[in-house]
């Protein structure tokens, strides 16, 4: 069981206040963007999540974590942590709706305890984990990741977790072990959108072996020093800082390491928007709209100026070793 614990002196980043710009900066293109008709469903997007950001409480309400900053190259980025209200109310999970204000509303019906995490395949130990096993086999770091989503929004947000590494080794992977499958709970009774007609169920997800042991990526159990939100992900996610938000399988139940490529669940429904790889690359387009730029939530409302896509979602130095000599428009 998860045991409320005092953070050990720890301090969280704290977030720098808000400051909105002028919605009418620039009018013209305002006015001219509004003419479309585009506006009326962004807004009413944009407002329910606002008003929905406002009902969340700020950390403190959920079990606290006994955290350690971490000591990764790459894992604590300087910039500026996306709200908590923000970063759990804008999700993508759609085993609980399509709206990304859906999970904060819906979730509340998902059953995280108990929790078993199955491991099987191509290794030597094959093991049932219960959750508070798997979570003693390493320390709980805080990484303060940014996230970036093929939808073209992205935030910033500590989370608390190990290196899937440590999981890895554990179980001993057999020489013709070359990838790590995901799959996700996929419960009718607890999770209302379960069978509809957007996905193949369960949720499934993959990393190629050398991805699955780079210690960027991360077994997530926690952000803002707490126990996840239901709506993140509870209880055991992952988070690969450097590819789009998809490939961080939420709510885990098996894992899986194979000699063949899994067939993963975006891409089983959309080949040809959605590859294995999935890495960060302003250069390679969604085949609907353009990857270059995004959307910091949080950062200055609907209308604030976009930035720059960072090739591998800024994590270029610590992972682009590892697609050496791969031609990344093709392996998209």
């Amino acid at each position: 069981m998860l045991i409320r614990t005092g953070r050990d002196g720890f301090q969280h980043p704290q977030s720098s206040e808000i400051t909105p710009r002028a919605v009418y900066e620039d009018r013209r293109n305002l006015l001219k963007w509004m003419a479309t008709g585009a506006a009326g469903a962004a807004l009413a997007t944009w407002a329910q999540r606002e008003a929905l950001a406002q009902q969340v409480q700020r950390p403190g309400k959920l079990a606290q974590l006994a955290v350690v900053r971490s000591t990764v190259p790459g894992a604590v980025t300087m910039e500026k942590v996306t709200e908590y209200k923000d970063a759990s109310t804008y999700n993508n999970f759609y085993e609980f709706g399509t709206d990304k204000s859906d999970p904060a509303k819906n979730a509340h019906t998902l059953k995280t305890n108990p929790w078993t995490v199955e491991v099987d395949g191509l290794v030597k130990k094959p093991a049932k984990y219960a959750l508070e096993d798997l979570m003693k086999m390493g320390a709980q770091e805080e990484r303060i990741y940014r996230l970036r989503c093929v939808e073209g929004w992205s935030m910033v947000v500590p989370w608390v977790g190990f290196s899937l590494s440590k999981l890895v080794e554990k179980v001993e992977p057999l020489g013709n072990a070359k990838y790590v499958e995901f799959l996700t709970l996929a419960d009718k009774a607890t999770m209302p959108f379960v069978g509809s007609r957007v996905l193949d169920w369960p949720y499934a997800e993959g990393l190629r072996m050398d991805e699955a042991m780079h210690p960027l990526t991360l077994l997530t159990f926690g952000m803002y020093g707490e126990v996840l939100p239901n709506q993140n992900g509870a209880p055991v996610r992952l988070v690969v800082p450097w590819k789009y938000g998809f490939k961080s399988a939420k709510s885990i139940v098996k894992i899986r390491f194979t000699e063949q490529m899994p067939k993963t669940a975006w891409n089983k429904a959309a080949a040809n928007e959605y590859g294995f790889y999935s890495n960060v690359n302003p250069e390679v387009d969604h085949p609907r709209w353009s990857q270059a730029t995004e959307r910091r939530i949080g950062e200055d409302g609907l209308f604030a100026k976009k930035r720059k896509t960072l090739m591998f979602n800024g994590y270029e130095a610590q992972v682009g070793q590892m697609y050496a000599g791969l031609d990344l428009k093709k392996n998209f």
